[in-house]
């Protein structure tokens, strides 16, 4: 049995990082939502659509576990910051996926300004590491991204990000690459309860994912969510509860072969007054 499982695990190993560096998103409050995030404004717009720092007015920062298919050797780390200042908002994110044999690792610095209450762009560059025990070694990459968030009319919010639009290069063998991401989507609050997010995520080498997600808030302090999306499909749910400054999201991933990815996300803001006011609690 152990011979087989060994065998299962690296086989499974090898399939999700033939693409190399897949930019894993983080957050438990979006994959609950399925990881219809490219709209959504929070600390962990740091990873999803750095635009969305921009209509950030806290101080911010949050860290985030998820133990993918019960497994610790496919766990996933992360940890977002986001600094408001007088001209836009900085963030930074830190992922890490893997164990001692196999990692992946991400650092990210991004800037985000706002133009008024309708719109704001964003930026971010990446330094990524890949490391392979048994004398193989590591290889280092630079990338960017950009993302613009808009409110074109009340209530409406789409949001578009694009990932390594340079198509930087990972290895010459093989001319391997990292992938390059574009994502579109938006999300639409029904109410001061309900908001529903949607959105298209599109490798330029695979094919197209589509993701949507609901958010509930059952009382001021208690939220429901659920979420899907496809190219694999998944099943998403989770809830968060908000005591004041801290976020504490519990969320899992079901995936029909590959069973369930439990998640948790804790987030914890400082207020800073300035004009203009501060952003929503969510």
């Amino acid at each position: 049995m152990k011979i087989i499982y060994s065998f299962l695990f690296f086989t499974f190993l090898v399939f999700i990082t033939e693409a190399g560096n897949e930019d894993f998103p983080i957050g438990a409050r979006s994959s609950a939502m399925g990881n219809a995030s490219v709209s959504l404004s929070d600390v962990w717009s740091a990873q999803h659509n750095q635009a969305g720092l921009g209509f950030v007015r806290d101080y911010a920062g949050g860290v985030y576990y998820e133990n993918r298919f019960l497994l610790k050797e496919l766990s996933i780390k992360g940890g977002a910051v986001a600094v408001p200042v007088k001209g836009g908002t900085f963030g930074l994110c830190i992922t890490s996926f893997g164990y001692t044999q196999y990692s992946e690792n991400k650092y990210s610095l991004s800037f985000a300004k706002s133009f008024g209450n309708k719109l704001s762009a964003g930026i971010a560059i990446d330094y990524l590491s890949t490391k392979i025990a048994e004398g193989y070694g590591s290889k280092s990459v630079v990338a960017a991204e950009a993302g613009i968030i808009a409110k074109p009319i009340k209530n409406l919010t789409i949001g578009v990000h694009i990932y390594n639009p340079t198509r930087s290069k990972i290895a010459s063998y093989n001319d391997e690459r990292l992938p390059t991401i574009i994502r579109l989507g938006g999300d639409y609050n029904f109410s001061n309860k309900v908001i529903l997010a949607i959105e298209t995520e599109k490798d330029i080498a695979q094919k197209a994912i589509f993701k949507a997600g609901i958010e509930y808030k059952v009382a001021k302090e208690f939220y429901l969510r659920a979420g899907i999306a496809t190219n694999p499909t998944l099943s998403c749910f989770g809830f968060g509860v908000n005591l004041k400054n801290l976020k504490i999201d519990l969320s899992a991933n079901y995936h029909q072969v590959l069973g369930i990815s439990p998640q948790l996300g804790l987030s914890y803001s400082i207020t800073k007054k300035e004009k203009g006011g501060s952003a929503p609690a969510y």
